[in-house]
């Protein structure tokens, strides 16, 4: 089992994430952001290294606005070197990692500007994680989309546009269960009709659901996964006391998190923590699946 928390270490003084304005946009500009996000992104694997957290999400602001027609720069041909070390690092270590676009990028959209919009954002992703030379276990994780006042059509569009996607794209994409509108068992319908595993998301499931426990549908959704996509990645959070339904916890509850290791015994998964302090919650949840052997 690998361990970790999502685009941002709070503890190394930097963001790989950095971005500017659409106005301000300029091909030194780029350069110049795209270098330093690289930068930051190489602290964050050494530190990631050195405390044994081999599970990152890898910010979709990586390359600003890289699939925005505005961009002409070719940054994967003048960053190349640069991604192919780090990429061999990530490999040397034998790190697992995902990226999850926006909100934005819906690939069921009955918009087909937002579609081909979506689809060149999703292919951006894909284009990051070829240039680090990662192999099919390295995924990009979508929501199902929007329901559009018909579920059915909803899902029937989602599973057609997917063939429309790149290839490089279909074979890293992963459908994820929302909190409001596709519950696994919906995403477990678009696995049967086009392929693509489920990504079992554990708080979402908890606001959404069709009765299933959470042992039950944490088994489904690993079903899903075959042995070249590497062991079924969960995202893991809990909620934050005293916040609207929904918001997520500041820091990891070991005891809530403890139930939630031992719903899936006897699988093997990839746990990613969406808890607001990062890496020190992965720090902790760390320690204790070190003391129970599941490391």
């Amino acid at each position: 089992m690998k361990i970790g928390y999502p685009c941002l270490n709070r503890s190394i003084g930097c963001t790989p994430s950095r971005t500017f304005r659409l106005a301000s946009y300029s091909a030194a500009r780029l350069a110049e952001t795209v270098q330093g996000n690289l930068d930051c992104l190489e602290r964050m694997l050494e530190f990631n290294r050195a405390n044994g957290l081999l599970f990152l999400r890898i910010s979709s602001d990586l390359v600003p606005f890289a699939s925005h027609p505005a961009c002409a720069f070719p940054w994967q041909r003048e960053f190349a070197p640069r991604f192919t070390a780090l990429g061999r690092f990530i490999r040397c270590q034998r790190m697992r990692i995902s990226m999850h676009p926006d909100q934005f990028t819906l690939i069921n959209s009955v918009d087909e500007g937002i579609f081909r919009r979506s689809a060149a954002e999703l292919e951006y992703h894909a284009r990051v994680l070829d240039a680090l030379g990662l192999d099919d276990t390295a995924r990009i994780q979508v929501h199902a989309g929007g329901v559009y006042g018909d579920k059915a059509a909803a899902v029937s569009r989602y599973c057609s546009r997917v063939e429309l996607l790149a290839g490089a794209v279909r074979r890293r994409l992963v459908v994820e269960n929302d909190d409001r509108l596709f519950t696994v068992a919906d995403c477990l319908e678009i696995h049967r009709r086009t392929g693509i595993p489920v990504l079992f998301d554990s708080f979402h499931h908890q606001l959404n659901h069709r009765g299933e426990s959470t042992a039950a549908a944490l088994a489904l959704a690993a079903a899903t996964w075959k042995k070249k996509d590497g062991p079924p990645m969960i995202d893991y959070s809990s909620q934050k006391k005293g916040a609207r339904p929904g918001s997520h916890a500041e820091s990891i509850d070991l005891r809530h998190f403890a139930r939630f290791i031992a719903a899936g015994h006897g699988l093997d998964f990839d746990i990613m923590l969406e808890i607001k302090d990062k890496e020190k919650s992965a720090l902790r949840a760390r320690r204790l699946l070190e003391r129970q052997g599941r490391l």
